[in-house]
């Protein structure tokens, strides 16, 4: 497995204690992880995405959809077939599947809909009013000075 340095990361940056365990576990993931089911990850605009993934003979019943503690975990496990059959091939894949989507902070899911075998789960990035860009005014005494274009001076 491939070690990654993040000290030069660490001299310009606060608060990101948490992105080296969440990039090694990316990484370790993506080793060890299975190309099954197949997804697709879809960005709708700038703070909407989904997640569709091939869920083909999964009831509704049949799937579980989890978020706890900014991980999105979908779990297909099929019920048990009382029929016995004798396949020539059998090529769909009816086996138990586990995915786990690392969400970023203020991402929430919002729904999760089956249709036609592929299970399609929408996100929305909400920033709250708090983390979202401002400016701050600069004072020089008693006067203040606002950061902008025009550089207007208030008394």
């Amino acid at each position: 497995m491939a070690t990654v340095d993040l000290t030069p990361l660490y001299r310009s940056t606060i608060g990101f204690d948490r992105l080296e365990p969440l990039l090694e576990t990316a990484l370790r993931t993506e080793q060890t992880s299975t190309v099954y089911p197949p997804y697709d990850i879809e960005v709708l605009d700038e703070n909407r995405y989904a997640i569709t993934i091939a869920v083909a003979g999964f009831d509704r019943a049949e799937l579980d959809i989890q978020v706890e503690k900014g991980v999105l975990t979908v779990y297909g496990k099929k019920a048990s077939d009382k029929t016995s059959r004798n396949y020539l091939h059998q090529g769909i894949a009816r086996r138990a599947f586990e995915r786990k989507f690392n969400l970023a902070d203020h991402v929430e899911v919002t729904s999760a809909d089956l249709n036609n075998g592929l299970l399609t789960i929408s996100l929305l990035k909400e920033i709250p009013e708090a983390m979202k860009p401002r400016t701050i005014p600069i004072s020089d005494g008693g006067n203040v000075f606002e950061n902008s274009d025009n550089s207007s001076q208030a008394a």
